[in-house]
């Protein structure tokens, strides 16, 4: 049967979700428990890739197994043996063709960036103490939503298929005093691109670049056209889109 997991990371911990050689990562650590719980190997398919030191609000992984299971049960016993930096919200039974990858249809991200030092959000923001114009980061984030491909934002060298997104939603707010919060929603995401889009969208809000420089940008399809990198720790993945229901029943 098919199960699905429902569950949050700080990612400070971690190199990513994804399992590779020589690194902490949170598959890792899920299927190390889960194995051990289930007394049987378990492989756990997530609904994509986090990089390093990015966090997760909202993630859904499956896993296959032959072993009833009790679901209420292994969420507490799950959340008891996994590093606290790692929590269960919930798991469940899923459709047997249910996949937390291939099936979602819309992922959102959020950045979190401090316009002055804030030692709670020391770990979940950049610090980022210019002034800064955001009415024209929104202006110019609207661009993002007619234009289609972001291989300038890009991680060079990376192996897709195609450089086209769609980008339904892109929107700085002030969420309080000195924080600012950048939302952006689509169907897919290129590796490296929601830091190298807030990158450049800062430079905008410096006044580093204009308006037009910016769509310059998209339209060069050269990374080294665009900004830089943000750090990693202001990144959120906040959420995941299917088309349905996903599981049976999560408790």
């Amino acid at each position: 049967m098919r199960y699905i997991i429902h569950l949050g990371y700080n990612g400070k911990d971690f190199h990513g979700w994804q399992i590779q050689p020589n690194a902490r990562s949170v598959q890792g650590e899920l299927q190390e428990k889960l194995s051990i719980l289930l007394k049987t190997p378990i492989e756990i398919v997530g609904c994509g890739r986090t990089d390093t030191g990015v966090h997760a609000k909202n993630y859904f992984a499956h896993f296959d197994t032959l072993n009833e299971i009790d679901i209420a049960k292994l969420k507490f016993q799950l959340n008891a043996i996994l590093p606290h930096s790692i929590s269960i919200y919930g798991t469940g039974q899923a459709d047997p063709n249910f996949h937390a990858r291939f099936d979602a249809i819309e992922r959102g991200y959020e950045y979190i960036i401090c316009t002055q030092p804030n030692p709670f959000l020391r770990d979940f923001s950049m610090l980022y103490t210019k002034p800064l114009r955001v009415d024209l980061m929104n202006e110019a984030a609207k661009l993002l939503l007619i234009h289609s491909d972001f291989e300038c934002f890009s991680k060079v060298h990376t192996d897709v298929k195609t450089f086209n997104c769609e980008v339904r939603e892109a929107v700085w707010v002030q969420t309080e005093k000195n924080t600012l919060v950048f939302t952006i929603k689509a169907d897919r995401f290129l590796r490296n691109m929601v830091r190298a889009i807030v990158g450049t969208l800062l430079e905008v809000g410096s006044e580093k670049k204009n308006i037009a420089q910016f769509e310059a940008v998209l339209k060069s399809k050269n990374r080294s056209e665009a900004g830089q990198s943000v750090p990693a720790n202001g990144l959120f993945l906040t959420e995941v889109y299917y088309p349905t229901q996903p599981f049976l029943n999560i408790p």
